[in-house]
């Protein structure tokens, strides 16, 4: 593992994690296919649904392009397939409880709501080229039009 948070250019360190259905991914052993990965803060919200959909939507475009995406919360895996199935979601779902990847990606951090403090997952995605190496990072992401921003990145790999 890196220490402090992975800047683009970097080698991406193992990645494994549950997704739907309770497949284990290797991230790594997608390779040299690029990836996404959209972190995400909550199943079943409104942002989060819309922007799973938007990915959903761009499944077909982005494996044409060569890449695959997965999206990533803190939610159980059992979370992610009531949000799948809910919404029809074809991107995988991957579970992140220990906070561990989206620590290493710098999105578990600090947020405030209704005057409250807490933990959580900021909105953001990031792309690994075929060589493992992070290629693009998108912090603090505004949901509409973002997928496609994202294929377009994908594309000028």
């Amino acid at each position: 593992m890196t220490t402090g948070v992975l800047q683009t250019g970097e080698i991406v360190p193992e990645i494994t994690l549950p997704r739907d259905g309770g497949e284990i991914v290797n991230l790594g052993a997608l390779q040299p296919a690029p990836v996404v990965l959209f972190f995400y803060p909550r199943d079943l919200t409104s942002g989060c649904t819309k922007e799973a959909i938007a990915f959903s939507a761009l499944r077909a475009d982005f494996e044409a392009a060569g890449a695959q995406v997965f999206g990533i919360s803190k939610d159980s895996v059992q979370s992610h397939d009531k949000f799948v199935a809910k919404h029809d979601l074809t991107v995988p779902l991957l579970s992140d409880e220990a906070t561990d990847i989206a620590e290493i990606f710098g999105v578990w951090q600090e947020k405030k709501m209704y005057g409250k403090t807490f933990m959580g997952i900021v909105r953001s995605t990031f792309l690994i080229d075929g060589e493992g190496r992070l290629a693009r990072e998108w912090r603090k992401v505004k949901v509409d039009g973002h997928a496609e921003e994202v294929l377009d990145a994908v594309r000028a790999l």
